[in-house]
């Protein structure tokens, strides 16, 4: 694709890391059979192709409309067009500068502003915690909308009695939205981890992965949070006080990883966020080298589910082979179903900002795993489980849990 950037955008950083991913789309159209929204709406502006031309535009000066916005908004950053683009098109880095570059130029309504603010506030500890609880017990009066949103809590169980006699030792994250929603997925994980000889602790001063600011256009307070991150994990890391960092949310394992690119024209932290990022592991890399031990300890098998891929799992961080080997070899039997390669419509807070499109997408991706007569989902990030179970009786839980639940008996 020729480009001709505006002098504004030429000669910054974003825009020269935006004109070489520009010309690399041939306009092929690939990506649009990958694309959740465009499969949805059928229109090519809600697609990756459409996206990328309306973003060319705007960094080549022309200026950005309502509609531009929208359209962007709508984009679930889900990477799916990535995975099946011949020509290795980083959308996901372009569409995070295209989004900065019509921010900057195209207001959003007062109300809509507001909205968002409030939604970054309310989603940070330790607001998040206290609202999810009073919601819980609100959850039999609110409306069906606000209720499928409100999960009801699980039992987290016992901690490990003491995780810090194992030699080898492992962060987890702190300041998340999962221990609010969900603790028994961390208290799972804890349990597992503690089985095959691995400690686990928390680091202070460190806190939210910095998604959810990054996703309601607070790119800056986002770095902000990844900068503290890093400077509370990577002493520990690299003084050998810890081995790695294991995520068991693969959406912000995903954001985990991205930090070298988010930080890359950092002057102090881009070389720091480079070294964090080896050290980062989704539960699955953890845990695969020692399926047949976890297996052995087993006292029973998890027996027919559908596994539902997160995004940032199979198409962000690459995991989606890795992950459904190790659950078949710890005796899952995942049962195939149509469609796994597209967003269940969580994708962070886009099942708040985008109501109507993460319903459609939830309800078809339920349709089909019931066509496939599994008898329950398991899934690799809390967002997707949350959100799926908003839509189905069947339980949807994180894989982990049902490990645990085998090991324990």
């Amino acid at each position: 694709m020729q480009t001709r950037l505006a002098d504004w955008a030429r000669d910054a950083d974003f825009g020269r890391e935006a004109d070489e991913i520009l010309r690399r789309c041939t306009h092929c159209g690939f990506c649009l059979s990958a694309c959740p929204t465009y499969q949805v709406l059928g229109d090519e502006l809600d697609g990756p192709r459409g996206r990328i031309y309306q973003m060319k535009l705007v960094l080549e000066g022309v200026g950005p409309t309502d509609k531009t916005l929208l359209h962007l908004d709508r984009c679930l950053t889900c990477h799916a067009c990535e995975t099946v683009c011949p020509s290795g098109v980083k959308y996901g880095a372009l569409v995070d500068i295209g989004r900065k570059a019509v921010e900057d130029r195209v207001r959003r309504p007062l109300r809509e502003r507001l909205f968002r603010s409030a939604l970054r506030r309310a989603m940070a500890p330790p607001w998040f915690g206290m609202l999810y609880r009073i919601a819980r017990v609100m959850r039999p009066v609110l409306p069906a909308a606000l209720k499928s949103r409100i999960i009801p809590a699980r039992a987290a169980g016992s901690a490990p009695s003491d995780p810090q006699h194992h030699a080898r030792q492992v962060l987890m994250l702190a300041s998340c939205v999962q221990p609010a929603m969900m603790p028994s997925i961390d208290a799972a994980t804890r349990r597992v981890l503690d089985s095959v000889g691995f400690g686990t602790r928390y680091a202070s001063g460190s806190g939210c992965c910095g998604a959810i600011n990054f996703h309601l256009d607070a790119q800056d307070a986002a770095r902000d949070q990844m900068r503290a991150n890093i400077d509370a994990w990577l002493p520990l890391l690299e003084s050998g006080k810890v081995e790695a960092i294991v995520v068991n949310a693969s959406g912000c394992g995903g954001m985990l990883k991205d930090y070298a690119r988010h930080l890359q024209h950092d002057p102090v932290y881009a070389e720091r966020a480079a070294r964090l990022v080896p050290y980062v592991k989704d539960i699955a890399e953890l845990l695969a080298p020692m399926a047949a031990e976890i297996r052995a300890a087993m006292r029973r098998t998890s027996g027919r589910c559908a596994f539902h891929p997160p995004c940032t799992l199979q198409h962000w961080q690459g995991l989606r082979p890795l992950t459904e080997r190790l659950l078949g070899e710890l005796g899952f039997e995942l049962q195939p179903f149509e469609e796994s390669h597209l967003c269940c419509g969580s994708a962070g807070t886009y099942s708040i900002t985008q109501p109507v499109l993460a319903t459609s997408l939830r309800d078809r991706k339920i349709e089909a795993i019931q066509a496939a007569h599994a008898n329950r989902i398991v899934s690799a990030n809390v967002g997707c489980i949350c959100h799926l179970q908003g839509g189905t009786d069947m339980p949807v839980r994180h894989w982990i849990e049902d490990v645990d639940e085998a090991v324990r008996g």
